[in-house]
């Protein structure tokens, strides 16, 4: 998908107030063209971003999203909007993930907007050819204002991200999004459209100044909402005995091998596995998409396994039962074309001794 920031607005969509948790704007904020609301069905709901307050001085305007109007431009498909003329996407860098979260900082804070996002790499091409002296930072983002103040929404911040926030907007940004490259001079944009079904976060991430090119990213908040369910013991042990072992979806912390919490009560019903039949030996199969690196996904994928391995191990198996071992992204079951695909080949895999 290439997007042009032109934008094309289709189909109406009924609006109504979200609630945002309040955040303070810089003094380059813009504000939103008003509309009045249209009839709308009950809001999704939203997800409670999560702030960082920066160190510095509060700037004297606070910004309150409860003080934008209500949009009721009508949106397309999603992202909602696309690039100009000879403005292109790298191939393979547009990226659309059903849940994500990503760093805006908005003034005197970091928001941690969670959603659907989409992302993408772009720079100016002619003819298939980068002709990176023709990019222009100046006219990406007056495009992007417009687009913005078009969807009823306004900017909340346009400059370089404070000294004493930047390490933290950076970690931040690596942890959730490491394939962007940021230099600590490149400027962030911010805008935000008050939306019904969630409120939308445009951000730009110019790198001209280095590179010639840039990054967009686009989040519409949403709720989470679990799709992995938990085997438990009984039907492991059941798939194990027909065919051998069995997939299971364990969550890790974004490119670490770190076990989240939601996913212990899985690692719990394969401990409970374990104890029912002493006899049970497992190799614990690490698996990655294909996001990243080969080399890193294959070390990638053998440390998630090795920390199965020891959380069983410290729950009281022997470790002469378990072996680690990881795949990287070589042993795909799903499309890695789709978020769906990905999400079914990041597991974690169970296999009879």
């Amino acid at each position: 998908m290439n997007i042009r920031l032109l934008l094309s607005v289709s189909s109406a969509i009924a609006l109504a107030a979200c609630s945002q948790e309040t955040a303070t704007v810089s003094n380059q904020a813009a504000s939103a063209a008003s509309g009045a609301v249209s009839a709308a069905s009950a809001p999704a709901a939203a997800s409670a971003p999560v702030a960082i307050t920066a160190a510095a001085t509060a700037p004297a305007q606070v910004f309150n999203i409860e003080s934008l109007p209500v949009s009721t431009v009508p949106l397309g498909q999603f992202p909602y909007f696309s690039l100009p003329a000879n403005y292109k996407s790298f191939p393979r860098t547009d990226s659309v993930r059903e849940y994500a979260r990503f760093p805006f900082f908005v003034g005197d804070r970091i928001q941690m907007v969670e959603g659907k996002m989409y992302s993408t790499r772009f720079s100016y091409f002619v003819a298939n050819e980068q002709v990176k002296q023709n990019y222009s930072s100046f006219e990406v983002e007056k495009n992007l204002e417009s687009v913005a103040a078009q969807l009823g929404g306004a900017k909340v911040f346009g400059g370089k991200i404070p000294d004493d926030v930047r390490p933290f907007w950076k970690e931040a940004l690596e942890e959730n999004f490491p394939a962007a490259k940021y230099y600590e001079d490149d400027p962030f944009f911010a805008y935000v459209i008050r939306h019904n079904g969630g409120n939308i976060w445009i951000g730009y991430m110019d790198t001209d100044h280095y590179m010639g090119e840039g990054f967009l990213f686009v989040v519409q908040e949403k709720g989470f909402a679990a799709t992995t369910k938990i085997l438990d013991a009984g039907e492991m042990k059941k798939q194990i005995d027909s065919a051998g072992k069995v997939d299971l979806q364990v969550n890790f912390a974004t490119d670490k091998t770190e076990i989240l919490p939601e996913s212990q009560p899985q690692i719990d019903e394969v401990f409970k596995l374990l104890q029912s039949d002493p006899a049970l030996k497992l190799s614990i199969n690490g698996h990655t998409d294909n996001t990243g690196g080969k080399a890193h996904n294959q070390s990638l994928s053998e440390g998630r396994a090795h920390s199965v391995v020891a959380t069983l191990v410290g729950k009281g198996i022997a470790a002469d039962r378990l072996k680690a071992a990881g795949f990287g992204d070589s042993r795909p079951i799903a499309d890695n074309g789709t978020e769906e695909g990905k999400a079914k080949n990041r597991r974690v895999e169970l296999v009879k001794q």
